[in-house]
């Protein structure tokens, strides 16, 4: 009996996942427990992140499903719309492109004087930007091609387009509301500093 593929998402998400030293691992075990006040204060950062990423994970999941589960527009008998779906995805880079611009500007090079996670030479979250536009460029690319008529929109060729960088964009986004956590966050910054961190 075979066994069910993979997820690949998942595969990938598993394998970016930072492996912890015992050092810190001990560190996070020394501090007390946070009361409900002082959580609420340390991961302010990362439910406002969280929100943020939750219009990138919708926005994917309407451009995925319309591709996995539809047939080509050319042969469905219930058309797909493919104004909506140009919109959606012109909208998904656009604001991805904008939002990373922002954190890699401002909100990054304050977090990296304490965090190596968001260093801009080889943090992970800097690299999981770059590895998520490698393929976010050309998916924008072919969008524009098809809003402008230069090309027929079709779900397969927009399928190949998000595979590549679905993965890492799905463990980015989860990873980087880990990091901007109460535990994590409460191990580089105080609650005054954290009140004073803006995003």
């Amino acid at each position: 009996m075979g066994q069910a593929a993979e997820d690949p998402r998942a595969a990938v998400a598993e394998a970016q996942k930072p492996a912890e030293s015992t050092a810190t691992t001990k560190a996070k075990e020394d501090l007390p427990p946070l009361s409900d006040h002082d959580f609420r204060i340390y991961n302010q950062l990362a439910e406002r992140m969280d929100s943020f990423h939750n219009y990138f994970r919708q926005s994917w999941t309407i451009l995925w499903s319309a591709c996995t589960s539809s047939p080509s527009p050319s042969s469905s008998s219930t058309p797909v719309d493919t104004d909506e779906l140009l919109y959606t995805g012109l909208s998904l880079a656009s604001h991805l492109s904008a939002h990373h611009s922002i954190e890699e500007t401002y909100f990054f090079p304050r977090l990296a004087a304490r965090m190596p996670e968001f260093d801009p030479r080889s943090g992970p979250m800097v690299e999981q930007h770059a590895a998520i536009h490698a393929g976010l460029d050309d998916f924008e690319a072919y969008l524009r091609r098809c809003q402008r008529g230069d090309e027929e929109f079709d779900l397969a060729k927009l399928r190949d387009r998000m595979e590549g960088w679905g993965a890492v964009l799905w463990a980015h986004l989860d990873e980087e509301v880990r990091a901007l956590g109460a535990e994590n966050m409460r191990r580089y910054w105080t609650k005054d500093e954290i009140m004073r961190l803006r995003m």
